[in-house]
């Protein structure tokens, strides 16, 4: 394995079809981690950074098209999706959640190495996960999807949290208010600008952020909002 090899990331509850990966993988130069879980494997995502996650659907702790939404919400690493759920509407679903390939076991191991070969070329540099982003006394850990202010931990709602993962992932950069709503709410809401009003206010109250003179959150008037840079 040379020092630069692309490292990939397996998320799937059986033992063998990782062994089967590892091995097949690690043939052709590939680094190779393992989750059993979704709870790990969310975890591994953001703290060692793959440039390819293959994320099996059916795990033990949670469903993987739940991993699936969760990854999105703050990254854009490649996912290949491999699972025994063959019908199209679990395809669709998949890919809909931000996946970017679907192979259905059983598969051929060959086509499966020409599906991350073709991911990895597509995906671009600079785009894994950070484990965790700091502004000042606001902590954004991705890997255990915590907020904390001052080292006291808030509880966010999913939306709350999934609109603050996007602005901490482009901190010092505006995020524009279709993609905020397109990302979080689908395509079919970008104009519901008030839903991410709401949200955006429950989240400053929380945060105790002043919009007057803010800490954290500034807005960017008929544009997006922002993330202060660390």
């Amino acid at each position: 394995m040379t020092s630069n090899a692309s490292t990939i990331l397996l998320i799937d509850d059986e033992p063998q079809i990782r062994k089967f990966l590892r091995i097949s993988l690690a043939a052709q130069g590939y680094h190779v981690i393992e989750a059993a879980t979704g709870g790990d494997g969310l975890a591994q995502a953001a703290l060692a950074k793959p440039d390819l996650l293959v994320l099996d659907l059916g795990l033990p702790d949670m469903d993987g098209q739940q991993v699936l939404s969760e990854v999105r919400e703050w990254s854009q690493v490649p996912v290949l999706v491999l699972s025994v759920r063959a019908g199209e509407g679990e395809k669709v679903k998949a890919l809909d959640n931000g996946a970017n390939d679907y192979v259905t076991k059983p598969f051929g191991i060959q086509e499966f190495l020409a599906r991350v070969r073709a991911l990895l070329r597509q995906s671009q540099a600079g785009e894994s996960p950070q484990a965790t982003v700091s502004v000042g006394p606001l902590t954004v850990d991705f890997a255990y999807r915590r907020v904390s202010v001052e080292g006291v931990e808030v509880s966010l709602t999913r939306k709350e949290y999934a609109v603050l993962a996007q602005l901490a992932q482009h901190a010092g950069r505006v995020v524009t208010q279709q993609q905020l709503l397109k990302d979080i709410w689908g395509p079919t809401h970008v104009e519901d600008t008030h839903y991410l009003r709401v949200v955006v206010g429950h989240l400053r109250a929380k945060l105790a952020d002043d919009p007057a003179n803010p800490r954290f959150i500034s807005t960017e008037a008929g544009v997006g909002y922002r993330l202060q840079s660390a």
